[in-house]
């Protein structure tokens, strides 16, 4: 596991390109805060995150009074649940989580419809991100390695999608038709600055 210095180096690097940066002890304090980063009135959406899942985001978010939600879970059809990943990309905030980290400062993100992917680039005015100290790794090829091999299979295994990584437990590289790894995306400098928050927890949260 990453030691706190190393987090909060990390931190830095990110606030030199342009992200917003901050590191919580706790998945309680990085909640309380990813919430006071979503203002009022906003239209909130978001992308798959065992991360934000896992340090109650998700479920603290869709108790909020104060914003309108586009819930793609709510979806009745395969249909309207594209739809509404469609309407996330306009959405005022988008939370997400991230695959990879470098050491210096860029993140590393594998999406399959590339939803979460495009919202993190463009889109929504206000992002944020949040991701246990474990997706720190030393450099962006790393990050990469780490994504593709860690994330994917562990996703893989939590969807029940039968892909080759189910059984080899790393990429393999495929071209099933079910496969996750469809969209790469590395974010090395945020434009405008600020817009995409990148929360690291001092805890192992999320793949």
């Amino acid at each position: 596991m990453i030691d706190k210095a190393a987090a909060l180096q990390t931190v830095e690097e990110l606030k030199k390109r342009g992200f917003g940066a901050y590191f919580c002890e706790s998945a309680e304090e990085a909640k309380e805060l990813a919430l006071s980063l979503i203002p009022s009135g906003d239209t909130v959406a978001w992308g798959g995150s065992v991360t934000a899942e896992q340090i109650g985001l998700i479920q603290a978010v869709k108790s909020r009074d104060d914003i309108t939600r586009i819930d793609r879970d709510l979806a009745k059809t395969p249909e309207e649940k594209r739809e509404l990943m469609r309407r996330g990309l306009l959405a005022d905030t988008f939370i997400a989580g991230v695959n990879g980290i470098s050491r210096d400062g860029w993140l590393v993100n594998i999406d399959g419809t590339g939803n979460r992917v495009a919202a993190i680039t463009f889109g929504p005015e206000n992002v944020i991100l949040v991701a246990g100290v474990n997706k720190i790794e030393n450099d962006v090829a790393s990050a990469m390695e780490r994504a593709r091999n860690v994330a994917a299979p562990l996703n893989v295994k939590r969807l029940s999608i039968p892909d080759p990584c189910l059984k080899s437990g790393k990429c393999m590289d495929c071209r099933a038709q079910t496969t996750i790894c469809c969209h790469f995306a590395e974010h090395r400098f945020c434009k405008p600055a600020g817009r995409i928050k990148v929360i690291l927890i001092g805890e192992k949260l999320g793949f």
